[in-house]
């Protein structure tokens, strides 16, 4: 078993956080074109049951915006919107994006920052390749380190005398 210290962990952090978007996971975005109403944008993202988004994509694929829960919540609850409208009604106009050959780190900086869930990943044209989730990261966070990390206790210099239970 390695010797893990705080300091060892500290020093692996960055090799993983700097690690290209391309070792995640992605998952296939929920999309819809221009002027689809919000109803059918509301059914797509219950339908799929994978994400709190629609992402909102010209026939080539090029991201123009996106409707998130948020909007919907923030908008529709107590709100006079006719969900007959156009998505564009409520969606965000190019919404932030990465690409997949940055990092890790870029990602969780932009979904701190931005209190994002779901991060679009595109293409150099713009067109949306995939979306990157908190969970998505997490993952990959927790299978970078060794099981002998994740199983220490919550104080590494802790010792235990006796074990517990009977």
């Amino acid at each position: 078993m390695t010797d893990l210290t705080e300091s060892n962990v500290q020093d692996r952090i960055p090799s993983i956080t700097g690690e290209r978007l391309r070792v995640l996971t992605r998952w296939p975005p929920v999309t819809v074109t221009p002027g689809t109403s919000l109803a059918a944008c509301l059914d797509a993202i219950q339908q799929t049951g994978t994400g709190n988004s629609v992402f909102v994509c010209e026939s080539d694929g090029r991201l123009v915006g996106v409707l998130t829960e948020r909007d919907v919540f923030g908008q529709l609850v107590g709100g006079d919107v006719d969900l007959a409208e156009p998505v564009e009604r409520l969606m965000t106009l190019d919404p932030n994006t990465l690409d997949l050959d940055q990092t890790i780190q870029d990602v969780i900086v932009l979904m701190q920052t931005g209190r994002y869930r779901n991060v679009p990943i595109v293409d150099a044209d713009q067109v949306l390749v995939g979306v990157v989730r908190q969970s998505d990261v997490i993952r990959y966070l927790a299978e970078s380190f060794p099981e002998e990390l994740l199983n220490l206790p919550p104080r590494p210099n802790q010792t235990i005398e006796e074990s517990e239970g009977a």
